[in-house]
């Protein structure tokens, strides 16, 4: 076997090019020096640096976890390694500007380029992937001040950030949280209390690590109402921008986790010995609001992080079920006939269909997310608003969904293999194990279910939903133009009235204050949005494919047939499943909500 390939190149640039046109972005001022050379170039450098630096020590640092030594954090240097080897090529400054230093590229090019090193080693690029969160969330909220301090040492690379939120007792209760900040005659804080689950959050790979700490002012309100923003640094940092004295911040423990072990993962405490300086970000009590910009950046970030754990998997699995032989057709008597490729049987290619219809369609919901980030910069005021109110509805989808049904996708890709697939010598059992993590962290599936039914959906009256299903309807008309697709549309359509009715019902059963049944079946109003939106990236997908076919020759030919084939598995085999969910929140379906603890 080959080494583990990181991507389809094709797929991505079908998806980047055909699908979402991402070069007409270089019409906005900001992007106006890049074009497609440019783009090819950034995506090319990534996939060279995965290969070289990221992917050889996946295996080695899932296999020699960090340790805490004398205080402090060892990790195999390898991982050292490949960070600078990132940070050398300016992927740290991808999203920044020249003047900064800064590559000044698309969001959704930076996230095609971290694919890379997400599907070659997703522990490693967590340490300058939360960076750049907190470089990004600065240059939204951040001083002047602040800017200089702390944002600016991390697009050179020589700082590393994280984000605070979770405490031992509270979990996602953020309403919960009992770290406290007092203020100080210079506009400072004090900082007291503790964090766990704090990834990336004590190593020696830079100078001085940022944390961005979610606590409550003393005597602020109670509940979510009373939580601000902090920076805390690792290492107080004086005016010339210079490394101070070391913060009050101390590493109290690791986590030791199922996947992912190469990034570290940490019980930090605060100002043990009442000497933790700390710096509000944003205004008093609007920490939850301003911490979201690096939380649903992250979300989006999780979620292609899970699709390129899933399509690494896909990839090795199908390369495997080429050159595995072994069997022979049911039909064939014959027990001397040479073996067949375990493609050639018909559950095998089940098995690789299923994962290519839930990673390519999860990837490119996720790009096409990402891609609405950029839109903010669009000097149509109605784009802006439009694409801001589309991306607060489908950030817990790529999240949920894509974590979900990647994770899904590794599975059968660990079943493609067979006993191979579950032993240490293959890397589909890392990728699933790596993988597991996704559905839990930057806010469980349920939470984002939760999210999604009781807020999104809901929000300003339903704008974002009857923006999504404005577009699902247009698609359906497009692809309606063409013979061959006109029932897949017909069907999309069908599922997006669906949709509608049973986000009406849920929203009437909430008004009513009926918030608690409704919301029990929020998990299935995830199927019902997330498939639709799966659906509706598809038949986008088909469509073209569909109008290339004629002309096609070759390998594009065949990439153009595969798209088809995907589309029509998908509407055979998992639209459906919205008729069912849809009408399981339709009519608050109350089993699970009546099920009292005793009966367990």
């Amino acid at each position: 076997m080959n080494a583990s390939p990181l991507t389809n190149r094709r797929n991505l640039d079908f998806m980047l090019y055909e699908l979402l046109g991402v070069d007409r972005l270089c019409d906005y001022p900001r992007f106006a020096e890049h074009n497609r050379d440019t783009f090819g170039a950034a995506l090319d450098l990534a996939h060279q640096i995965a290969l070289e630096k990221f992917l050889p020590h996946n295996r080695k640092s899932d296999l020699h976890e960090p340790q805490m030594v004398d205080g402090k954090v060892e990790l195999i240097p390898e991982i050292g390694e490949a960070v600078q080897a990132y940070n050398d090529a300016g992927f740290a400054a991808a999203l920044a500007d020249y003047e900064a230093g800064g590559m000044q590229l698309p969001f959704v090019i930076a996230q095609a380029c971290d694919s890379m090193f997400s599907a070659a080693n997703p522990g490693t690029i967590a340490y300058p992937a939360l960076a750049r969160g907190v470089s990004n969330l600065l240059e939204t909220y951040g001083t002047a001040e602040q800017k200089r301090l702390y944002k600016q040492p991390i697009i050179e690379g020589r700082y590393f950030g994280t984000m605070c939120l979770s405490e031992p007792h509270a979990g996602s209760s953020l309403a919960d949280i009992r770290t406290t900040a007092e203020p100080q005659a210079d506009g400072s804080y004090r900082l007291t209390g503790a964090k766990m689950w704090i990834s990336a959050g004590d190593h020696e790979l830079g100078e001085n690590i940022i944390h961005l700490v979610l606590a409550k002012i003393v005597g602020a309100p109670a509940g979510v109402r009373g939580i601000s923003l902090f920076i805390v640094p690792r290492w107080k940092v004086n005016a010339d921008g210079s490394r101070g004295a070391r913060n009050d911040v101390r590493l109290a423990g690791l986590n030791h986790k199922m996947g992912q072990r190469g990034s570290v993962n940490t019980f930090l405490k605060f100002g043990e010995a009442g000497d933790c300086d700390a710096f509000l970000v944003g205004e008093p009590h609007q920490g939850l609001v301003t911490m979201f910009h690096m939380m649903n950046e992250e979300r989006i970030g999780v979620g292609m992080g899970a699709v390129l754990q899933g399509l690494a998997g896909y990839l090795y699995s199908l390369q495997y079920a080429k050159e595995r032989k072994q069997g022979r057709h049911p039909d064939q008597k014959d027990p001397s006939a040479p073996p067949v490729a375990i493609i050639e049987h018909a559950d095998v290619r089940r098995m690789l269909l299923q994962q290519k219809v839930y990673v390519e369609g999860a990837e490119a919901l996720g790009y096409y997310a990402s891609m609405l980030v950029d839109h903010a910069r669009d000097p149509d005021e109605a784009v802006r608003r439009d694409s801001h109110l589309l991306l607060e509805l489908l950030t817990p989808i790529v999240k949920a969904w894509g974590s979900d049904y990647s994770l899904k996708a590794n599975e059968l890709a660990v079943q493609v293999l067979g006993g191979y697939g579950f032993t240490r010598e293959y890397p589909v059992e890392q990728n699933y194990r790596d993988n597991r993590i996704n559905p839990i962290h930057e806010g469980t599936n349920g939470i984002q279910a939760l999210d999604l039914l009781g807020r999104k959906a809901m929000m300003h009256d339903g704008a974002a939903l009857k923006l999504l299903l404005g577009r699902v309807a247009k698609t359906c008309a497009d692809a309606g133009s063409e013979d061959a697709l006109k029932p897949l549309a017909e069907q999309l359509a069908a599922a997006a009235r669906l949709a509608g009715e049973a986000t009406v019902a849920a929203g009437k059963r909430m008004q009513a204050g009926d918030v608690r049944r409704a919301l029990a079946n929020a998990t299935h109003y995830m199927t019902v949005l997330g498939h639709l939106a799966i659906g509706w990236v598809w038949l986008q997908q088909a469509t073209i494919a569909q109008k290339q076919m004629p002309g096609a020759t070759g390998e594009d030919r065949d990439f153009y047939a595969g798209k088809l084939q995907a589309c029509r598995f998908f509407f055979a085999t998992e639209l459906p499943l919205v008729e069912h969910a849809a009408r399981l929140v339709r009519e608050a379906e109350r089993s699970a909500f009546d099920m009292q603890a005793e009966w367990f």
